[in-house]
């Protein structure tokens, strides 16, 4: 019978996706993307004020870029210490109510942010903000890939993702209005409002059903514990599928956070002959656009993932983020490059996060699936937490050398990180149409 109900019928395979959701796994997918979209607002926010921020709170003459870029790193740090601890709590305390709890955490310390007094608090605030922020992708993801129908779930998870790209827009748009009149404490006061969303939705969230199950089951002693990080490592299947996430995660977030996320810097450079406030406001536009490119790409990511599977989709999508990483940061000299070159990098670079959404819990079982989504998304920003300081070292070197465009040729090199997403692709297991895994 079981059997039966596993194998979709010619016509339950006829009919769209989106029709076997019923008004809950909508009002799931609406809240977990609200979450995420508010989540991604924060990033972008931190982007365009970090270097107004040291601007404003180093002494003078201090190196900004640097510390702009140590600032980064030590947010990224928070985040995967955030997406370790609450991949690992979504497992044994729920989806529904660690999602909640993350949100809370990163809108709190965004708040906080504002009131900076020196570089110090300014990087504690980031580092906590970004504890939040790893942990509300763990179990958002987690929350959608455990509620949603087989055949819904890839694209429900890709609207989770895109709609990421709209949390940018927003905080690109607070940006262009907001950063040039009020300033940088303005922006993080904004990045409060998230937690709103906490207030508003928490009771009418359940969780899922094969969370109940599998916490059910460990109460019997069927299985082992929930969320236990070491047994990410003791079975072969989830010890290769963890190094393969980590993998393919350390390419792709080294390539947009220590690279894709500095197009504000790099505008700011290409026009360096224009007035500051003007090139605030080119830069907020170009993240704008940025953004409005990733939406199409993570999008783009979707349906051919759905229609070709997830490898051919990754390896795809690494050969244009690092094409077009090496043309926007070679070639963007005048204001009218911004239009094209800057949507075409958001596109390029954006589209692999909305495979990490998809394809990350399609590689655990539900007692390790929100551990082993946290631990390959955010603790491979341990890694890729080098990326803005490796950044920041190259454009050194290359100044040092008697490059004329430093900055731009560290970014072209450190491209080279998508390489390493491709060879992963090469032993990474093909997920499409399976359900999710079970031991």
């Amino acid at each position: 019978m079981s059997s039966l109900k596993a194998t979709p019928t010619a016509t339950q395979s006829e009919v769209p996706w989106y029709q076997e959701l019923t008004g809950y796994h909508w009002w799931v997918l609406i809240v977990a993307s609200l979450g995420w979209l508010f989540d991604t607002m924060d990033q972008r926010i931190f982007v365009l004020v970090r270097q107004p921020a040291m601007e404003a709170l180093l002494p003078a003459g201090s190196d900004v870029k640097y510390y702009s870029g140590i600032a980064t790193t030590v947010f990224m740090i928070g985040w995967a210490v955030g997406g370790l601890y609450f991949g690992m709590l979504s497992d044994r305390w729920g989806r529904a109510k660690t999602m909640m709890l993350a949100i809370i955490v990163y809108a709190g310390f965004t708040g906080l942010s504002a009131l900076s007094q020196n570089k110090w608090d300014f990087m504690a605030y980031r580092f906590l903000t970004g504890i939040g922020v790893g942990g509300e992708f763990a179990a958002g993801v987690t929350l959608v890939a455990e509620t949603m129908p087989v055949r819904a779930r890839a694209h429900a998870l890709g609207i989770l993702q895109a709609l990421s790209a709209v949390g940018n827009i927003i905080g690109s748009g607070i940006g262009y209005f907001v950063l040039p009149a009020y300033g940088w404490r303005a922006m993080f006061c904004i990045g409060v409002l998230p937690s709103l969303l906490v207030a508003a939705v928490f009771n009418r969230l359940k969780e899922p059903e094969p969370w109940l199950q599998a916490r059910e089951a460990m109460r019997r002693g069927e299985k082992k514990q929930l969320g236990a990080i070491g047994d990410l490592f003791e079975d072969h299947r989830w010890r290769r599928n963890t190094f393969i996430g980590l993998t393919l995660a350390i390419s792709g977030v080294v390539g947009l956070w220590g690279i894709g996320f500095w197009s504000p810097e790099l505008i700011r450079e290409a026009l360096s002959s224009l007035p500051k406030a003007t090139r605030d406001q080119y830069a907020s536009l170009g993240t704008l656009l940025q953004d409005v490119g990733a939406f199409f790409g993570i999008s783009a990511f979707t349906i051919v993932t759905a229609r070709f599977g997830r490898r051919p989709t990754f390896a795809i999508f690494f050969v244009l983020a690092m094409a077009a990483t090496i043309m926007t940061f070679g070639l963007l000299r005048q204001p009218g490059d911004i239009f094209w070159m800057i949507p075409l990098l958001g596109f390029c670079n954006l589209s692999i996060f909305g495979g990490y959404s998809i394809y990350l819990p399609e590689l655990y079982p539900t007692r390790l699936r929100s551990t082993g989504v946290g631990f390959c998304y955010n603790v491979g920003r341990i890694v890729a937490a080098l990326g803005p300081f490796t950044l920041v070292y190259l454009n050194s070197a290359f100044a040092n050398a008697g490059y004329e465009s430093p900055f731009r040729m560290a970014a072209m090199t450190l491209s080279s990180i998508y390489l390493v997403g491709m060879l992963a692709v090469v032993f990474a297991p093909e997920t499409r149409g399976n359900p999710l895994p079970e031991e």
